[in-house]
């Protein structure tokens, strides 16, 4: 959800810092991805006063305007706008200033110059070379009485800051300016109304007049043929509007939050579902064939198009609005291009509907067709907040495109509800929380978030009518977890308080991940958790029937993907130096017929600096294979108890008894920036079996016999293959340790063979081994390995080579 700062700084009366904004709404459950300066390019820009206009002398289609810029001399500009007038204030960049929409689109330095033979000596700008707008055919005026040479920015409220909130599927009421507004009035404990409409003129807007399923608004009658689909259906009628583009405070609100302004009446629709999460919708009464409105099933064989101009195939399940002839949009996805508003509408009719949030997300899937409206339709907007929605649509269109209300909006609501109501008790919020709060504090909390409270202190609970715009709020437990939230988590007292030591264990596999995320801290990863949906990822990946979102389609398989996409983000935002890993679940189909295979699993990601850069010249170095190889190692050994690290081609891997790969390290591809360092990772499956105890042993009492043997490997003998038969064969208690201590492979070889030289360490627990005990061992284990794996000792029959 884009987010406007100054839209709330309108809501809130007060002007906000977007560092302070953020980690308010970080802390309630919001957190903000980005924050994104609007305008700040238009620092070097002032107001400029027009004092005189006249012909270029050497070209018809330029003139030549003296501008004020606030200094002691007066300024010649030449211009070629043909709506440059003397007395008006415009923008101007002066010499040196840099523009940022010039010649193609690119930033533009402003130079004196000589045009057709005239000094010029800065610009005067259109709202396309400020950013503003696409008008380039005439200069923009400005707005404001502000003294010449005053910054434009101080002048004209330009700047801003869209913040990118992470809104939870579970909180639609936070796809609203006004509903962002609510929680950081919470946070400040301070009053929030909705903004003032420049240009308004006050009219009192009637209530509406509620109905069943059938009803007339300005002479169009409108019926809901399918109450399951639509519970309720606001409309209203503006006659004798003017629509034409909007004025320049509603054109930067939406394009504040990435929308682009088409003309005033739709930008009043849409201007009201930034604000109030209400979809709206227009329609040209004019065009209403039969001129009446219907909602109702779509039929086998309907089509229609969209306002993209793209002919649509309907099925009967989908929910459709028609007319007299025909379906003229899809409800609650897009309107039909057939009645839109165009600049020849004069009589309006505005929709404002609630539409069932599983009917409108199984049309958007069938059409493949996802908007803003839909979006918020799915999620389930506020049922008993339409006529409020309806109301600010009415008093925008109004004071942008004129005309006048045929009469009160119509309320159409087959079956009238309330919102539900909570029972909570005080006593099971200070048990869950651990805090007791005064019953004023909780009364004060539920309030903020627009709750009616009724407090039965006789009964022990507070009865709350929960607002129609938290659809999340369900249970008593729901209402903790608020109270909770706004009371600060960081407010609750971090002491150990007393408690029931429990005598059932934990599960394994959590005592596995445990100890691998305690690893993983301390070689200084931090850990993330990130969604467990995603792209695509090979033909065993798990379809979604219902995603959230067409990028986001299938269930992961892997964790790396995931945090390969969270080490681009670090980048995108210039951190070289990233260590994360994540322990979640990763997914597989199954068998025909049986669930989807689910796996624990850990995966980590290094890149950059081994430790941070420092003025004595440490930090230089960066991560590489063999700091990967170590991280992985030690991760395996306590995800997998007894796994052996093997070599592949280019990575290192783990695989379990059936010879499946449970774990695999190497180096990663990635979108990265030509400055960034290697990316390393690796990904474990996590081994839910039993762990045994550990069991102390006694530092040893008697000294260790160490011999090395240098032996040659034919090719596709491995190492582990080896290890296998000396601890088979030297087994009991002499043979204590085996530890690989090289590998060659070169010149002075036989053709197919490397020699791998490995240290045997050799004790008894109660006495000291005699060199014969020892010489024996080692005689038996050169013949073991001779007869089964065909490998001799390498100083036998070979010269000795350099190494």
């Amino acid at each position: 959800m884009n987010v406007s700062l100054r839209w709330l700084e309108a809501f809130l009366r007060r002007s906000l810092e977007s560092q302070d904004v953020s980690e308010r709404l970080a802390m309630l459950g919001a957190p903000v991805d980005a924050v994104e300066p609007l305008h700040a390019d238009l620092g070097d820009l002032v107001v400029g006063l027009v004092e005189e206009v006249r012909p270029h002398p050497n070209a018809d289609r330029l003139r030549i305007c003296t501008v004020n810029d606030g200094g002691a001399e007066r300024r010649n500009v030449v211009c070629g706008a043909p709506n440059v007038t003397a007395g008006r204030r415009y923008p101007y960049a002066p010499v040196g200033a840099t523009v940022p929409h010039g010649k193609g689109g690119a930033p533009m330095k402003i130079e004196r110059a000589k045009l057709r033979g005239e000094v010029s000596e800065g610009m005067l700008c259109s709202a396309r070379e400020l950013g503003l707008g696409q008008e380039h055919d005439g200069i923009l005026e400005l707005e404001t009485d502000a003294a010449p040479g005053t910054r434009l920015l101080d002048a004209v409220p330009l700047d801003d800051h869209r913040l990118v909130v992470d809104v939870g599927p579970n909180r639609p009421d936070l796809l609203g300016h006004k509903g962002v507004a609510r929680e950081l009035s919470a946070s400040y404990r301070s009053p929030f109304r909705l903004p003032s409409v420049p240009s308004a003129t006050g009219t009192d807007i009637p209530p509406s007049r509620r109905v069943a399923t059938m009803g007339e608004v300005g002479g169009v009658p409108v019926t809901i043929e399918d109450p399951e689909g639509c519970p309720r259906f606001h409309a209203a009628v503006i006659r004798g509007a003017r629509v034409g583009p909007s004025p320049a405070w509603l054109r930067r609100r939406l394009e504040a939050v990435g929308v682009r302004s088409i003309s005033n009446v739709v930008d009043a629709t849409n201007y009201v579902m930034f604000e109030l999460n209400q979809p709206m919708h227009a329609y040209d009464v004019a065009t209403l064939r039969d001129g009446s409105l219907v909602v109702r099933r779509a039929r086998e064989g309907e089509r229609v198009v969209t306002l993209d101009h793209v002919e649509r195939q309907l099925t009967p399940g989908m929910v459709a609005i028609g007319d007299g002839e025909g379906v003229i949009g899809v409800a609650g996805v897009m309107g039909g291009a057939s009645t839109e508003v165009t600049l020849a509408s004069r009589d309006i009719l505005l929709e404002g509907a609630y539409w069932d949030p599983g009917s409108i997300r199984r049309t958007r899937r069938t059409l493949g067709l996802s908007t803003e409206a839909s979006y918020r339709f799915e999620r389930g907007i506020d049922r008993w907040g339409g006529a409020e929605a309806m109301r600010r649509c009415v008093e925008i269109v109004l004071a942008t495109a004129g005309g006048e209300l045929a009469e009160p909006p119509l309320d159409l609501w087959p079956a009238p509800s309330n919102p539900p109501r909570i029972f909570l008790r005080p006593a099971r919020t200070a048990q869950v929380l651990g805090v007791e709060l005064p019953w004023h504090v909780i009364e004060q909390y539920l309030v903020a978030i627009g709750a009616t409270v009724v407090a039965k202190p006789e009964d022990g609970r507070m009865a709350v009518d929960v607002p129609g715009w938290r659809p999340d709020l369900v249970e008593e437990i729901d209402l903790v977890e608020e109270i909770a939230r706004l009371h600060g988590y960081e407010n609750f007292p971090s002491d150990l308080r007393r408690f029931r030591v429990g005598s059932l264990p934990d599960a394994s596999s959590e005592r596995a991940a445990a100890a691998v995320r305690r690893a993983l801290v301390e070689q200084g990863h931090f850990e993330v958790s990130t969604l467990p949906m995603g792209p695509p990822d090979g033909e065993t990946s798990v379809r979604l029937l219902n995603p959230l979102s067409a990028a986001d389609g299938y269930l992961r398989r892997r964790l790396l993907p995931g945090l390969v996409r969270l080490v681009e983000a670090n980048w995108a935002n210039q951190v070289a130096d990233v260590r994360l890993f994540e322990i979640g679940s990763a997914f597989e189909l199954g068998a025909p017929g049986e669930r989807p295979r689910e796996e624990r699993r850990v995966a980590a990601v290094l890149t950059g600096r081994r430790e941070p850069e420092h003025w004595s010249g440490t930090g230089d170095a960066h991560f590489d294979l063999w700091d990967l190889k170590g991280r992985f190692e030690a991760a395996a050994a306590l995800a997998i108890p007894g796994a052996a690290v093997q070599v592949e081609r280019n990575s290192w891997v783990v695989r379990d008894s059936q010879g499946r790969t449970v774990g695999e390290a190497a180096p990663l591809a990635a979108d990265a920036p030509p400055w960034a360092a290697p990316l390393f990772g690796f990904e474990l499956v996590l081994d839910p079996s039993p762990r045994s105890a550990p069991r102390f042993r006694p530092l040893p009492s008697t000294p260790s016999s160490q011999r090395v043997l240098a032996l040659l490997l034919p090719q596709g003998t491995t190492a582990g293959q080896v290890e296998a038969v000396l601890r088979r064969v030297g087994g009991g208690v002499l043979l204590e340790r085996i530890d690989v201590e090289s590998d060659y492979r070169g010149a002075g070889l036989p053709p197919g063979m490397r020699s791998v030289a490995f240290r045997l360490t050799f004790r008894a627990p109660n006495r000291t081994l005699r060199d014969a005990e020892v010489d024996g061992a080692e005689t038996r284990l050169l013949a073991a390995l001779e007869a089964e794996l065909g490998i001799q000792r390498r100083d036998v029959g070979t010269p000795p080579t350099g190494e």
